[in-house]
Protein backbone atom coordinates (compact mmCIF):
# COMPACT_ATOMS: atom_id res chain seq x y z
CA UNK A 1 0.00 0.00 0.00
CA UNK A 2 1.13 3.37 -0.66
CA UNK A 3 -0.04 6.48 -0.12
CA UNK A 4 1.65 9.10 -2.85
CA UNK A 5 1.29 12.69 -4.24
CA UNK A 6 0.82 13.68 -7.68
CA UNK A 7 4.17 13.58 -8.70
CA UNK A 8 5.00 10.22 -6.98
CA UNK A 9 1.91 7.81 -8.21
CA UNK A 10 3.86 6.32 -11.30
CA UNK A 11 6.37 5.50 -9.12
CA UNK A 12 3.98 3.47 -6.70
CA UNK A 13 2.42 2.13 -9.47
CA UNK A 14 5.45 1.04 -11.10
CA UNK A 15 6.75 -0.38 -7.30
CA UNK A 16 3.61 -2.00 -6.89
CA UNK A 17 3.70 -3.81 -9.62
CA UNK A 18 6.84 -4.86 -9.13
CA UNK A 19 6.04 -6.15 -5.32
CA UNK A 20 2.75 -8.31 -6.30
CA UNK A 21 2.89 -8.77 -10.23
CA UNK A 22 -0.83 -7.49 -10.54
CA UNK A 23 -2.15 -4.06 -11.56
CA UNK A 24 -2.85 -1.75 -8.39
CA UNK A 25 -6.95 -0.11 -7.30
CA UNK A 26 -6.16 3.41 -7.18
CA UNK A 27 -8.34 5.90 -5.07
CA UNK A 28 -8.13 9.06 -4.17
CA UNK A 29 -7.92 9.69 -0.80
CA UNK A 30 -10.65 12.28 -0.67
CA UNK A 31 -12.92 10.50 -2.02
CA UNK A 32 -12.72 7.06 0.52
CA UNK A 33 -12.43 6.84 3.87
CA UNK A 34 -12.12 3.90 6.16
CA UNK A 35 -13.27 3.19 9.96
CA UNK A 36 -10.24 1.83 11.39
CA UNK A 37 -7.56 3.95 9.16
CA UNK A 38 -6.70 7.33 8.75
CA UNK A 39 -4.32 8.48 5.69
CA UNK A 40 -0.74 9.90 6.78
CA UNK A 41 -0.06 12.95 6.60
CA UNK A 42 2.83 13.07 3.34
CA UNK A 43 3.34 11.16 0.37
CA UNK A 44 5.62 7.35 0.65
CA UNK A 45 8.54 9.12 -1.20
CA UNK A 46 8.26 12.84 -0.26
CA UNK A 47 6.98 15.49 2.34
CA UNK A 48 4.16 16.87 0.59
CA UNK A 49 0.42 16.30 1.04
CA UNK A 50 -0.73 12.63 -0.47
CA UNK A 51 -3.38 12.62 -3.11
CA UNK A 52 -3.48 8.71 -3.92
CA UNK A 53 -4.30 5.66 -1.99
CA UNK A 54 -2.45 2.88 -3.88
CA UNK A 55 -3.47 -0.95 -2.84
Amino acid sequence: MYVVCNDHLENAIEDFVETFEQPPDIYELGEVSFTDWTSPHSCYYCKRPPRYLVV
